[in-house]
């Protein structure tokens, strides 16, 4: 006679306990580890803010953010005032950099009005105007914070992705890269024109930053083009609030 353990019924009852057991326990471990996940999204993204306007702690190769511990007080001391743009409101909101720039598209492709979060910051007796965009790349997404001044001239900028090719266009996230960027003209005679990511580019050193492109990244065609239409696509919506902040 054989023993219950070796029956099906067991296995079936066990499998069915085993599965109970550790879903519970992932799902407390996931609830527990919330407020934690949620703060660290929170402090991220003030770094990447401060990033993008020059606040960091850059060697002369490398890309280093402000330390976590840092950040909160970097991030009140730099950024003056963030506002929400929905239309033709434009209004202040001390938590914009809590919104979901990913969900705001979603918004939009839903008919809804997309909310545009924008941080400005001063530093050295400069303003700028900090912007968050969010696109595709190869494989996944990327997204970027862009610093600009009243002219939407580039003044730095942070691109990170969430699964492109490691040395190829996971490389939107280095120096030589993102720095290429600072000085860049968007606007050209009046037209928002973006920034392309050209491998014809005929200006390797990107010295000409009216001409609207920055070398591309070797074996990178795609991520580079998803970047560009990043660029061209989020930071067109801005357009109209910076064309009334050169009017005010």
């Amino acid at each position: 006679m054989s023993k219950k353990t070796d029956s099906n019924l067991y296995t079936i009852l066990f499998s069915i306990g085993m599965v109970v057991v550790v879903g519970t326990l992932l799902a407390f471990t996931a609830s527990s580890l919330k407020p934690l996940i949620t703060k660290n999204k929170q402090l991220e993204k003030q770094q990447n803010i401060l990033y993008a306007m020059g606040v960091n702690n850059n060697d002369e190769t490398s890309a280093v953010f402000v330390s976590t511990d840092e950040a909160p007080e970097k991030f009140n001391e730099y950024i003056k005032k963030q506002i929400v743009i929905e239309g033709d409101n434009v209004t202040e909101d001390s938590e914009a950099y809590l919104i979901n720039v990913k969900k705001e598209q979603a918004r939009a492709k839903d008919g809804e009005e997309r909310r545009l979060p924008l941080f400005i910051g001063e530093k050295e007796g400069k303003t700028f105007y900090i912007v968050p965009i969010r696109g595709k790349g190869l494989w996944d997404a990327v997204w970027a914070y862009i610093a600009l001044d009243k002219d939407m001239v580039i003044q730095g900028a942070y691109f990170d992705h969430q699964g492109e090719t490691a040395g190829l266009g996971a490389n939107i996230k280095e120096r030589f890269f993102m720095d290429d960027f600072i000085g860049e003209h968007l606007m050209s005679n009046g037209q928002f024109k973006g920034v392309d990511i050209s491998k014809s580019n005929a200006d390797p050193l990107n010295k000409d930053k009216t001409d609207n492109q920055v070398d591309a990244i070797a074996g990178a065609t795609i991520t580079g083009d998803g970047v560009a239409a990043m660029i061209r696509k989020d930071l067109a919506l801005y357009v109209p609030y910076f064309k009334q902040l050169k009017n005010n």
